[in-house]
C-alpha cells in the first residue's frame, strides 16, 4: 500500500508485539517507528501502545520508559493515542490478577478484573457490538469477527459524561462468559481489547480508520 503522510511511534517499553503492530500499520500505509524516545514519540502524528503480559508488569515497564508521561503529555494537547489489549487495560483506573491489585493510568475510571467464564483465557475469534456511529469500526460489518488473547477485561463502564457539549466516549462490547468491554473511542484515546494486528482484513480496515483520523 502506498504510505500516507502520517507517522505513528509504536511505544517500545518490553510489553507488546512491537513488531507485528508496525507490519500492521506499515501494511495500512503509515510510517512507523518503533522507539521510547520522548521527542518522537511526542511530535508523530499517533501513538500506538501495544502490550502483552500482567498488568502490574507492564505498569511497571511503562513508567520506566517514561510512558506514562508520554500518555499524559499527547493527551492533554489533543494528540491521537491508541491501546491495544493489556496496553488498553492499563488506561484504565486499576488492574486486579491474582488477588494483587495495580494502579493503571486512570484515563478512564473502572477496574480490569477476572474474565467470569466456563473457558479462560479468552482466545481465538469473536464478534463486537459497536455503536452505529463508530469511527473506529466504520465499513465493517457487524458480523466481522476479531482476534482476542486475554483472561482479564473491563465488565462495567463507568465515564459518565455530562457535559453536553463534550461527546460521550463510544464504547464497544463483545462477550466470553459475560459482556466485558472491547473497544472504546474517547476524543483523541482510542483502544481496543483484541488484537487488530492479528485480525486479517478487519483489523486492517480498523486500523486504517484509526490512520485516518490523524
Amino acid at each position: 500500500m502506498e504510505l500516507s503522510n502520517k507517522s505513528v511511534v509504536v511505544l517500545d517499553y518490553g510489553f507488546g508485539n512491537v513488531r507485528s503492530a508496525e507490519r500492521a500499520l506499515a501494511h495500512v500505509g503509515a510510517q512507523v517507528e518503533i522507539t521510547r524516545d520522548y521527542d518522537k514519540a511526542m511530535a508523530a502524528d499517533g501513538l500506538l501502545v501495544p502490550g502483552v503480559g500482567a498488568f502490574a508488569a507492564c505498569m511497571k515497564g511503562l513508567r520506566a520508559a517514561r510512558g506514562d508521561w508520554i500518555v499524559g503529555r499527547r493527551l492533554s494537547g489533543g494528540r491521537p493515542v491508541m491501546g491495544i489489549c493489556v496496553g488498553m487495560q492499563i488506561l484504565f483506573g486499576r488492574g486486579i490478577e491474582h488477588g494483587v491489585e495495580a494502579e493503571g493510568l486512570d484515563e478512564w475510571p473502572g477496574t480490569v478484573e477476572p474474565l467470569r467464564a466456563p473457558v479462560v483465557p479468552h482466545m481465538g475469534w469473536n464478534t463486537v457490538k459497536a455503536p452505529g456511529d463508530s469511527q473506529l469500526f466504520a465499513g465493517l460489518d457487524e458480523g466481522e469477527r476479531y482476534y482476542f488473547v486475554h483472561s482479564y477485561a473491563v465488565r462495567t463502564w463507568k465515564l459518565e459524561v455530562t457535559n453536553p457539549h463534550i461527546p460521550a466516549p463510544k464504547v464497544t462490547w463483545s462477550t466470553h462468559g459475560e459482556p466485558f468491554v472491547a473497544a472504546v473511542e474517547n476524543g483523541p484515546l482510542w483502544a481496543t481489547q483484541f488484537h487488530p494486528e492479528k485480525s486479517g482484513d478487519a483489523g486492517a480496515r480498523l486500523l486504517r480508520n484509526w490512520l485516518d483520523t490523524l
